[in-house]
């Protein structure tokens, strides 16, 4: 479990296919305090450590989560936001992030805020998914690429998301531009509330 709150952004160094797997390596700060089968959140999604050096780690993604997500997209060189698995002896300061991605949306616009940012991000709607929890709410929780966000602005199908300099410059939303693809995962609890409605 995450809160989605990015410790930083890590490179990826390289990458290899085997068969229909992809073996991801990265560096970061804090590879030295990584253990084999720790969970790490990347762009959202949990991914756990199979392999490490002295300055890189590997973790490597199964089909359905390169599908599911934009990890297919990436290239060597390309930042993804990381966050180790959450203490639970401190502060949530995000929300409850599972690492679970549920789809991918895209970015249909970037507006200046007088120093800050509004994104724009558009998905493909389901009115069954949609009746299950799979959507966003006014000033509910959203997480983008595995930064917890507070939701504006929603409609069936689009939301808005306001950004600070800090994590602009501290998160890969600085490499965000118009028809990027990101990692979208719903809000856990809202997933919950709405599979009990009709049990009521």
């Amino acid at each position: 479990m995450f809160s989605g709150i990015v410790e930083e952004c890590a490179v990826l160094t390289a990458l290899q296919k085997d068969q229909e797997n992809v073996h991801f390596t990265f560096t970061c700060s804090f590879v030295s305090e990584l253990k084999i089968d720790q969970s790490v959140s990347h762009n959202g999604v949990c991914l756990t450590v199979v392999r490490l050096t002295d300055d890189t780690y590997t973790v490597t993604a199964m089909k359905e989560t390169l599908e599911r997500s934009n990890l297919g997209l990436l290239k060597v060189g390309d930042e993804v936001n990381v966050e180790r698995s959450m203490l639970m002896n401190g502060r949530l300061d995000g929300h409850i992030v599972q690492g679970h991605v549920d789809q991918t949306a895209v970015c249909t616009a970037v507006d200046d805020a007088d120093g800050s940012f509004y994104f724009t991000f558009k998905y493909t709607f389901d009115r069954e998914m949609a009746r299950r929890g799979y959507i966003t709410v006014d000033k509910g929780s959203v997480t983008v690429n595995g930064v917890s966000l507070t939701v504006c602005n929603p409609t069936d199908d689009t939301f808005q998301v306001a950004i600070i300099p800090y994590t602009f410059e501290h998160t890969n939303f600085h490499h965000i531009a118009v028809g990027n693809i990101i990692n979208l995962e719903f809000d856990i609890i809202g997933k919950y509330i709405s599979r009990m409605i009709p049990f009521q």
